[in-house]
């Protein structure tokens, strides 16, 4: 067994896993799996799932299989099964040759089933979906059994065959287990074991009608494949008695299951019928939207497979249900791209500046940093001109307070270059500011006698002759309140989408280190941010999603002071 990590202590599940070695439950065996539906992309939470079950595997020494629960015809397909592919190998895991799929089992299941009617475990139902459901009781009152309930197991065999055949319409008869109507656990109520649909399968085409219930399948699918630790979100955990009573009912080899609260986070939803909703209704762009907390959207949107992986190490495992911020995740990424990321100087809204006093055919080659978290990744060459662009926020022609950024008459340094100070501001017949005129201090660059000359404030900037077009897409919250479904009666979830989620700056100016950049490259932005090229660039124009700002004290600061100057206007 390998130790666990010295910086943090084992997780409850971990905890069991390490008993059932230290008493040899299992003969020393860790075998775990990871199950999803093929009926959408995956999202973060399942990344937490996904880490726990390969993570203990590896931890353990054993082995994590990947299992499509593929049950239902209707809302699987090959696309979805070939993404969830996808983003496991991104996080950075691997099942080896250990795929398998629900539908791999069918056969299997149907035998099990007929074993079951045999013993007078299971019985066919011809109760509509609505009588079953009036017949089901509540919490405090038990349920009625159904009229069909005591079926002869002869005649329970042969109207099971004949669903099978296809002699049925969909709905019109399932096949239940016979356990307990008046059982506390509603999921005891003679529970459907399956269900007729004329329904093409991904897999198995036309050659079945019926197919099983997850429930029916899950503990089942267990069993085969010799998993020791079933380990599941908590809303299965009213479901376990009913995954032991399979097992011990058809006296197979009998797993167990182990329930961790999944995972909510603010500003989000994580439900696959709501994130099929903002696709199919097309509040988003698709599946792997920069917005959606798919990961296939997180990826485009730059993050790394090693942030993902480190905000589920920090949310940890837990039993109690909770709801994480989001900042934890963007913080992840920040500390990440923090040590990875090569700098770059990009201006998002240009400002011409114009140095008066340097000569108009001069071109300077200064040496930039790439990571200064990583000396090996060593410098780049960033040419300044006579003429460049800098920030629009980066001016201010009537300053606040504690701005210390340019203002008329004002100096700051440009990074990696010379002080400067503005000496006219040139503006439009409309009264715009389109241009600034500055001079420069030729003993300020580093290097130069006045290098050690200190000035309050340093701006990012790029060499107006030499920068790349690009457009910068700037990714917000895609929902305006940390719970979405706090809602006024009447309304739902989509009534607080965040309509600024997405703003899209087509005229930005980046140095011209990024002509080579590809889609996935992530860069920081100096003063800006972290960004990735997303795969809608072309030769022509790059297109850059930024991932997460940097923790910006002005911006703050301005927000603190509107709040004050609203709270000044209501009093």
């Amino acid at each position: 067994m390998n130790a666990p990590e010295p910086d943090r202590s084992l997780n409850f599940v971990e905890q069991i896993v390490q008993a059932d070695q230290e008493t040899n439950r299992w003969d020393g065996r860790v075998h775990t799996r990871f199950p999803p539906e093929p009926n959408g992309y995956l999202h973060i939470g399942h990344a937490k799932s996904i880490c726990l079950n390969f993570g203990i595997a590896e931890k353990f020494n054993g082995s994590c299989n990947l299992r499509f629960d593929d049950t239902n015809p209707t809302k699987e397909e090959v696309e979805f099964v070939e993404s969830i592919k996808d983003d496991i190998r991104w996080l950075g895991f691997d099942w080896q040759d250990r795929e398998y799929f629900a539908s791999d089992y069918f056969e299997q299941l149907y035998q099990w089933a007929c074993q079951l009617i045999g013993e007078g475990l299971a019985f066919v139902c011809e109760l509509t979906p609505d009588e079953m459901r009036s017949h089901r009781g509540t919490l405090t009152e038990p349920g009625i059994a159904s009229p069909y309930r005591d079926r002869p197991a002869e005649e329970n065999q042969e109207l099971f065959a004949r669903m099978r055949a296809g002699e049925f319409p969909d709905g019109s008869r399932t096949l239940r287990a016979k356990i307990d109507m008046a059982n506390p656990n509603l999921n005891l109520r003679d529970p459907v074991m399956y269900r007729i649909l004329h329904t093409e399968h991904h897999r198995t085409g036309n050659q079945w009608c019926i197919y099983p219930t997850y429930d029916f399948t899950h503990g089942q699918s267990d069993s085969i494949e010799n998993i020791t630790h079933s380990i599941c979100t908590l809303e299965f955990e009213n479901h376990r008695p009913l995954y032991d009573w399979y097992c011990q009912s058809l006296k197979i080899y009998h797993p167990q299951q182990i329930e961790f609260a999944r995972l909510n986070l603010t500003y989000t939803v994580l439900s696959k019928r709501r994130l099929l909703e903002l696709v199919a209704q097309n509040h988003v762009s698709g599946w792997d939207d920069p917005r959606m907390p798919t990961l296939s959207g997180l990826r485009r949107r730059g993050f790394t497979a090693g942030s993902i992986r480190q905000f589920c190490d920090t949310i940890g495992i837990a039993k109690a249900t909770s709801t994480i911020d989001v900042g934890v995740l963007e913080n992840s990424v920040r500390e990440d791209l923090n040590k990875t990321a090569s700098r770059v100087m990009a201006v998002q809204k240009p400002l011409k500046l114009v140095l008066i006093d340097y000569p108009e055919d001069q071109v300077e080659m200064l040496q930039a940093v790439n990571n200064p978290e990583d000396p090996e990744a060593g410098s780049r060459d960033v040419p300044l001109s006579r003429e460049l662009y800098i920030e629009r926020d980066d001016f201010h022609e009537n300053p606040p307070g504690k701005f210390f950024r340019l203002k008329p008459g004002g100096e700051v340094r440009l990074r990696y270059a010379y002080i400067i100070r503005c000496e006219k501001v040139i503006k439009d017949d409309d009264g715009n500011i389109v241009e600034l005129h500055c001079s420069h201090d030729a003993d300020s660059r580093s290097g130069m006698p006045g290098a050690g000359r200190r000035v309050k404030g340093t701006l990012h900037w790029v060499s107006a002759n030499h920068c790349l077009r690009a457009e910068v897409r700037l990714y917000d919250r895609l929902f305006l309140k940390e719970d979405p479904s706090d809602v006024a009666e009447g309304e739902n979830y989509l009534d607080n989408l965040n309509p600024e989620s997405l703003q899209t700056l087509t005229d930005c100016r980046v140095e011209p280190s990024l002509a080579e950049a590809q889609p996935g490259d992530r860069f920081q932005f100096e003063r800006l941010g972290y960004y990735s090229v997303d795969r809608d660039s072309q030769p022509e124009l790059l297109v850059l999603n930024r991932t997460v700002s940097l923790r910006d004290s002005w911006a703050k600061l301005q927000k603190t002071q509107q709040q004050g100057k609203k709270k000044a206007n209501s009093g």
